[in-house]
């Protein structure tokens, strides 16, 4: 029996799409793909871009899903929610890596939504995040094998040639690891909220430890377990990749990096338990050691003599995105209770930098 697919529902107070004028928009843009009348849904999880279902039918009259995504209402870091940016990636990556949705059209015209926007082809799939769905299970041999899956997608990204794509102009891998740390560091600044010494400490570590990189790669950069789409009928296949916002030309191991950032294992501290996006710390999983190992032989290139810094990196990274959020309901610029919490969020996951920093294990 296939596994069932990722759900959307009614969308948030005060997050609805006018669906009208989303019609008139495609009637325009994009006829030969769908018409109205529209049935528009929100994808609940996620904490950033905003993601919606949109249900009509192809001029045949055949049933056809889309999916859009603008960013979050009250936003005021523009450059991170690039709708634009995150449309031109897709539109050469989606050709050459189908893992990657197809995007159908793109607008910067305000007055439709409210925001910038795109839309994409739904790849139907099932996600796992911190609790499975309803009527998905996974024994020690799937997640094993899913964990390979993990490692190996990851590797086929870093081994695309962006050049030949399209993408060669897409970053500026030059000092890439320098300008993250010090920019992560600036947006920490700008949405602080409360005093927290482990963010200030993992800050000026981090600086003062900035590693020589390898070969530069297209990064993901939000590459975890709720951002990949599996195969219903097989879930260990990864047949799709989403969330693309942050993707840029870089150095791989911050990649490397994000992904053992959030992969939470059953012996790590308590408090963090709550910040596994996916099954990672369930029977069969593999370990971050065996993530890294996996990698490492399938790029034997690549040198792992640093990883603890891009680890401890991440987890910092992680905490200033909460902080950020954070701030976001803080000002009252989002009415998402989830938010709320996010403040320990920002504790936890700086004392896990500083814990790396002090360790030095992955």
């Amino acid at each position: 029996m296939s596994a069932p697919l990722d759900q959307a529902r009614a969308a948030r107070a005060g997050e609805e799409l006018d669906a009208e004028r989303l019609e008139a928009f495609f009637a325009e843009h994009a006829p030969d793909v769908v018409k109205g009348p529209l049935e528009i849904t929100q994808f609940p999880a996620g904490h950033s871009n905003l993601t919606y279902l949109v249900r009509g039918a192809r001029p045949d009259g055949a049933p056809v899903e889309l999916v859009l995504r603008r960013p979050p209402f009250g936003n005021v870091v523009k450059t991170a929610h690039d709708m634009g940016r995150e449309h031109r990636i897709l539109s050469a990556l989606s050709p050459v890596w189908p893992k990657a949705p197809r995007p159908i059209a793109y607008s910067e015209d305000t007055s439709i939504i409210g925001a910038p926007f795109y839309v994409m082809e739904r790849i139907a799939g099932v996600v796992l995040r911190r609790k499975l769905p309803p009527g998905v299970t996974v024994d020690e041999a799937t997640l094993s094998s899913l964990g390979e899956a993990f490692v190996d997608t990851l590797v086929e990204l870093h081994e695309l040639d962006f050049s030949a794509i399209g993408l060669g102009e897409l970053g500026k891998p030059e000092g890439y690891v320098a300008r993250q740390v010090s920019g992560w560091t600036k947006r920490y600044e700008a949405s602080k909220t409360d005093d927290l010494p482990d963010v200030e400490r993992a800050a000026t570590w981090l600086a003062d430890h900035i590693p020589a990189s390898p070969p530069p790669s297209l990064i993901h950069n939000d590459f975890k377990y709720d951002n990949l789409l599996l195969d219903p009928a097989d879930t260990t296949r990864i047949v799709g990749v989403l969330d693309w916002e942050m993707s840029t030309i870089g150095d791989p191991l911050m990649d490397l990096g994000t992904a053992l950032a959030w992969w939470i294992e059953p012996t790590d501290a308590a408090p963090l338990q709550s910040f596994t996006f996916g099954p990672t710390n369930l029977p069969g999983s593999p370990t971050r050691s065996a993530i890294v190992e996996r990698y490492a032989k399938a790029r034997p290139s690549i040198p792992m003599d640093h990883l603890g810094f891009y680890y401890a990196f991440s987890l910092f990274k992680n905490a200033v995105v909460a902080q950020q959020i954070y701030a976001r309901y803080v000002k009252g610029l989002t009415k998402d209770e989830r938010f709320a919490a996010m403040i320990m969020g920002v504790r936890l996951l700086s004392a896990a930098s500083v814990a790396a920093i002090d360790g030095g294990a992955i």
